[in-house]
């Protein structure tokens, strides 16, 4: 896995982030029973892309696109002892290459922006029975800090 590149994501890149994103909703889908009906899509990669205010990267393998994830800057909320966090979303690994330190590689990468945006807060959501996410961020460093509850 040396060949695994991670870069800024390109308006070039969009159609396969477009394709990530439609796999992220496909393994999300089944945890969540509030989600409407497909089509749906979960963000404006290409607003969050040239953003500057959010870093899209994209780690590749041979120059074949094979993961990615955003950083967003965010205000906190007011009674924080932070104005801003780093918000970490849009995590993909293609299936091919799960399990081999890539969702490792590109954490790293939006942890450093952040960091070089003074941003030392960073977060992230994932779903509670998610348990294969749950472990792989755990494994870079993410605790367990919220649960976010709901009635019908």
């Amino acid at each position: 896995m040396d060949n695994i590149t991670v870069r800024k994501a390109k308006i070039e890149d969009l159609e396969t982030l477009l394709n990530f994103e439609q796999g992220i909703i496909k393994v999300e889908r089944p945890y969540d029973p509030t989600m409407a009906k497909d089509p749906i899509t979960y963000y404006d990669l290409k607003e969050l892309i040239l953003s500057d205010k959010a870093e899209v990267v994209v780690a590749t393998y041979n120059s074949e696109l094979i993961a990615s994830g955003y950083v967003q800057i965010r205000n906190a909320k007011p009674y924080l002892n932070h104005e801003l966090y780093a918000y970490l979303g849009f995590m993909y690994t293609h299936p091919d290459f799960r399990g081999k330190g890539i969702n490792k590689k590109v954490v790293d990468t939006l942890v450093k922006w952040s960091k070089s945006k003074n941003i030392q807060e960073v977060r992230l959501t994932v779903y509670e029975e998610n348990i294969g996410a749950i472990k792989a961020y755990e494994k870079v460093g993410f605790k367990k800090h919220l649960i976010e509850m709901r009635i019908e």
